[in-house]
């Protein structure tokens, strides 16, 4: 499948296990590479989906000068969007408990913006998931801080660890987009380079 990728070297330039994990699936050859020190800055006026979009596109554009004429470059963004607010990484495990608290029991937004990238052509897109949490207890958030890492997670979970397993009760929209990247619709982009 994607026989029209083979005359490209594909990057991921994301150090996420999951993103990576998630583009194996499509069973096509790429590459990690990270560039360092990228200041993931958004103009403060930015909401919702536009903010991962943003930032997916301004990864994108510290490769550019890099970039071979074969090459295909996959960058991505992840936040979690919580009554207008952005849920990013947390920074140490008192903000990821009160991200978590403040989730539970709610609905909540994952926005993943990708932006795929050759000499030649530049497509970007978001995608949203809309996801409800039960209501967690401080015994329940406490156990998964102390047995998983929160701390490389937009809005401090991880829907396929243990915490997705007992929060999520619903999920409209990917699964794959709340784990970080949409990937059927990747793949759906990825047909037309």
């Amino acid at each position: 499948m994607l026989s029209n990728l083979e005359k490209y070297n594909i990057i991921l330039a994301s150090q996420s296990p999951r993103r990576q994990e998630l583009l194996k699936g499509l069973d096509i050859p790429f590459c990690i590479k990270v560039i360092d020190n990228i200041e993931e800055i958004y103009p403060p006026h930015l909401q919702g989906a536009n903010i991962p979009l943003y930032l997916a596109e301004l990864k994108a554009s510290a490769y550019v000068d890099k970039m071979s004429e074969n090459t295909l470059l996959i960058t991505a963004d992840t936040i979690v969007w919580s009554e207008g607010e952005v849920l990013g990484k947390p920074t140490d495990m008192a903000e990821a408990k009160s991200m978590l608290l403040r989730l539970s029991g709610k609905t909540h937004e994952v926005f993943t913006g990708v932006c795929i990238q050759t000499k030649q052509q530049k497509v970007s897109f978001s995608a949203v998931s809309e996801v409800r949490f039960a209501t967690l207890t401080e015994d329940e958030i406490d156990y998964y801080l102390q047995h998983y890492k929160p701390l490389d997670k937009a809005g401090a979970y991880g829907v396929q660890e243990w915490i997705g397993y007992i929060a999520v009760e619903h999920i409209d929209g990917s699964y794959f987009n709340v784990m970080g990247l949409p990937i059927q619709r990747l793949y759906n982009e990825l047909k037309k380079f």
